[in-house]
């Protein structure tokens, strides 16, 4: 099995048939130039299910908690800059200031959605800690600095035992902290990060490596080092580079 972005495409090739993949694919084949990825079992499939949703309903639950904030900017109830933090008691106390019963009845539409988001999330926060209870590889997670329950559940259902990782450049490849580079001759150039991989995994080891530096000493040196030259969101990124490749050491 191999993943379809990685199957080489030319540039100016825009005639797509069954006939020309597949003489494609075998020629890829025959010249090793594919490379395999790993198939998931249905357990781990279905343990990833469990922090994905998650995830997504508390995306959801922003988001309507955004456009409560919204609707009460836009009757001029708040300001535009107003950024008090949304909770259910702020909004009836904002309900109290006016008299639309519209609005409230709009109001308390997005609020019912929201109280419901809450419950769901609490559902699935309840099974990710019972998750966790059967997971051998939990502990060896939560005592990377700056991993919670939360993070350690989303590294596991994402990542598994690492000792999968061959090596680094495996990993990073994974995870999209590869360097994306521009070299031509004798000129080598590195860029941003690819940004291919596991985006869940990337975005949660960034948080992580942001609290990490307020934990760990050498990672906080090793910040405060390369910052002033290559600034913060460089720097915070390489952080997360040399923290997941911890990780995956604590595995070997």
């Amino acid at each position: 099995m191999v993943h379809a972005a990685g199957v080489e495409v030319a540039v100016n090739d825009r005639v797509k048939t069954d006939k020309r993949d597949a003489a494609k694919l075998a020629s890829l084949l025959d010249t090793n130039r594919l490379k395999g990825i790993r198939i998931l079992t249905e357990a781990e499939e279905n343990h990833r299910q469990l922090s994905r949703t998650r995830q997504q309903l508390v995306q959801e639950r922003t988001a309507v908690k955004n456009k409560i904030r919204m609707k009460f900017h836009q009757l001029g109830v708040i300001e535009a800059d107003e950024n008090q933090h949304m909770s259910h008691r702020w909004v009836k106390k904002l309900l109290g200031r006016t008299s639309s019963p519209e609005f409230t009845l709009v109001i308390g539409a997005y609020s019912h959605v929201w109280k419901t988001l809450d419950e769901e999330i609490a559902n699935l926060e309840k099974a990710l800690r019972q998750q966790a209870k059967e997971d051998p590889n939990e502990s060896t997670y939560r005592s990377v600095p700056g991993v919670g329950p939360l993070s350690a559940r989303i590294f596991s259902n994402e990542l598994g035992d690492m000792s999968q990782f061959h090596n680094e450049r495996q990993l990073f490849s994974y995870t999209g902290l590869t360097p994306s580079e521009y070299s031509s001759g004798e000129n080598i150039r590195k860029g941003h990060i690819t940004r291919q991989g596991n985006s869940r995994v990337r975005a949660i080891l960034v948080e992580v490596a942001w609290r990490a530096i307020g934990e760990d000493a050498a990672l906080a040196t090793f910040f405060e080092k390369l910052f002033p030259h290559t600034g913060k969101k460089r720097a915070i990124v390489a952080v997360a580079r040399k923290l997941i490749g911890r990780i995956r050491a604590a595995f070997q």
